[in-house]
């Protein structure tokens, strides 16, 4: 089985969803039932999004900045634990590396909060996604999704490759299953790392749900010049690569691990 294909949405898109592919690096099906993918990128005019195939089929999978879900994580304000995580507060708003951006819903969170945020992501599907996430944010009707999305910027490839100068936190988020009850997240979840387990072949694009890559994040992390290190884990689990952090912030189903460095390193 193929694991990610590029569908168009009409056939008014096939020529758009045509272009999305090559950009991406994969082939196109014409409609859900000729493809033999796990999951889709599904291209319309205007939107794109993921789809897992399998039957029954859940719901689509967006990046919206803008998306009713994201208002009510962005009420939260400073009492957001994980802007408390990364050391937001009323007179300092770090500069966030995320090293794991996945669907890019955390960046946005603390981007909202006034950081500067840099996402970075190996997948090259997850960047497209991101990438007209942002693009649609920037001709959002509310004031406060542009100013948000214009502290954002979206980097494409292996975390693990950079040398970070300028940033103040790396933020981890490993992206372990079942750290949630909600059939969302879990569905959102499983469309990702069907993806992800998609391209586990390449070197560029390493399979988020790995421990032994999250292990090689954290140290790869911990060496960088950076203040702390904040890494979102299932709110039961062990620390990850058995490294106890200086604190911990906890929230309803996950917590944030908190590895405060000496500010010289």
């Amino acid at each position: 089985m193929i694991a990610c294909e590029v569908i168009p949405a009409t056939k008014s898109a096939e020529k758009i969803a045509a272009k999305v592919a090559e950009e991406v690096g994969l082939t196109v099906a014409r409609s859900y039932a000729e493809s033999s993918a796990s999951v889709a990128l599904v291209v319309d005019t205007h939107d794109v999004w993921l789809q897992p195939l399998e039957k029954p089929r859940p719901g689509r999978v967006m990046v919206d900045f803008s998306s009713p879900d994201m208002l009510h994580r962005r009420k939260s304000g400073h009492n957001e634990p994980l802007g408390r995580a990364v050391g937001v507060k009323a007179d300092r708003k770090p500069r966030v590396f995320d090293a794991t951006a996945g669907l890019g819903r955390d960046a946005f969170v603390l981007a909202d909060l006034g950081c500067e945020v840099e996402l970075s992501e190996a997948s090259p599907v997850l960047y497209f996604l991101l990438q007209h996430a942002r693009k649609t944010a920037l001709m959002s009707a509310s004031e406060k999704v542009i100013q948000a999305a214009k502290r954002m910027t979206i980097s494409r490839g292996n975390s693990t490759h950079r040398s970070l100068t300028g940033f103040n936190t790396v933020y981890l988020d490993p992206m372990f299953p079942d750290r949630s009850k909600s059939a969302a997240v879990k569905k959102d979840l499983a469309a990702v790392q069907s993806l992800l387990g998609s391209q586990s072949g390449s070197q560029e694009v390493p399979t988020s749900d790995s421990t032994d890559h999250a292990v090689a994040l954290l140290n790869w992390a911990l060496s960088q010049p950076v203040e702390r290190v904040v890494v979102k884990r299932p709110i039961k689990s062990p620390y990850l690569g058995g490294v106890k952090p200086s604190h911990a912030i906890m929230g309803k189903v996950v917590r944030f691990d908190v590895l405060v460095r000496p500010v010289n390193q």
